[in-house]
């Protein structure tokens, strides 16, 4: 249970259906609480009253929950980021054919989700010249 201002309880009352399509399932429990039934999966673990009470700013502010599909996108980008192939990580020939595969049917792979490539193309000529050959 989340305790909120009666305006805020109103606001996350009329936007049910548009956070319950996030995850977030939220009930009126009375004038001024929110129970909460269900947070997104991704959000598990977290402040759950902070989270309710920033989506009801969010839906003061902007009038839609824009704060909760951020925060979705930014847990599902940090989960993606610690389970990535890091620097210095041996693969074998079977896995770094695997992940290229992968790659290739991946949308937006040549980027990770801090902006930074994933791979660069370069052609011969550039590679004879990082070896000095010409």
């Amino acid at each position: 249970m989340v305790e909120l201002d009666e305006p805020a309880c109103d606001r996350l009352e009329e936007a049910a259906a548009q956070l319950a399509a996030y995850g977030l399932a939220l009930e009126r429990f009375g004038p001024a609480a929110m129970l909460v039934r269900s947070v997104p999966a991704v959000l598990k673990g977290g402040d759950v009253a902070a989270l309710v009470r920033d989506v009801a700013d969010d839906l003061a502010k902007n009038g839609a929950a824009l704060l909760l599909g951020e925060r979705r996108d930014l847990v599902l980008a940090t989960m993606a980021c610690h389970g990535s192939v890091r620097a210095g990580r041996v693969l074998s020939v079977a896995e770094m054919n695997a992940l290229l595969r992968e790659m290739e049917v991946t949308p937006r792979s040549g980027q990770c989700n801090h902006g930074r490539p994933t791979w660069i193309k370069l052609a011969h000529g550039d590679i004879e010249r990082l070896f000095g050959r010409k």
